[in-house]
């Protein structure tokens, strides 16, 4: 059986298409390495944010191997690339909702011991500890003069 396409660029289109179709700024959350060409003046502790709005970026492509696009920076225009692996996470600047992805490496480690199916997602059970019952109080009615 041959090897099956991750499902991560197809969900980074998706949720790209649901923001703009819902009138809300796509944002890509990007874990900088020496793959990733952005400007450099605005990576903080190793990541950046970057507006993927079709209005902020020019020649937008979300392809299954990386996110290619043209957009300004303090005025001066740059080519980004930003490979998939790279991604971290698309969400919404208006509200945060979106999708992250765990790291390549973390996958890797993973890899034979996933039985789910679903990239992203450990097998059934696996660090899902017992969660405690909240204590329920019972209620009480307080005189007031």
């Amino acid at each position: 059986m041959s090897e099956l396409t991750s499902t991560k660029p197809y969900m980074i289109r998706a949720m790209h298409e649901w923001c703009t179709d819902n009138g809300l700024t796509p944002h890509l959350l990007v874990a900088v390495d020496d793959s990733v060409r952005a400007p450099a003046a605005y990576v903080k502790d190793g990541e950046i944010v970057l507006n993927i709005n079709y209005s902020a970026t020019r020649n937008l492509l979300i392809g299954n191997e990386a996110v290619t696009f043209s957009a300004r920076f303090g005025g001066v225009a740059s080519d980004l690339y930003v490979p998939m692996h790279a991604v971290r996470g698309i969400f919404a600047r208006e509200n945060g909702q979106g999708m992250f992805f765990q790291s390549e490496e973390a996958m890797d480690d993973r890899q034979g011991n996933v039985q789910s199916g679903e990239e992203g997602l450990p097998p059934e059970g696996v660090g899902q500890e017992e969660k405690e019952k909240p204590v329920k109080k019972k209620p009480f009615l307080k005189l007031v003069k």
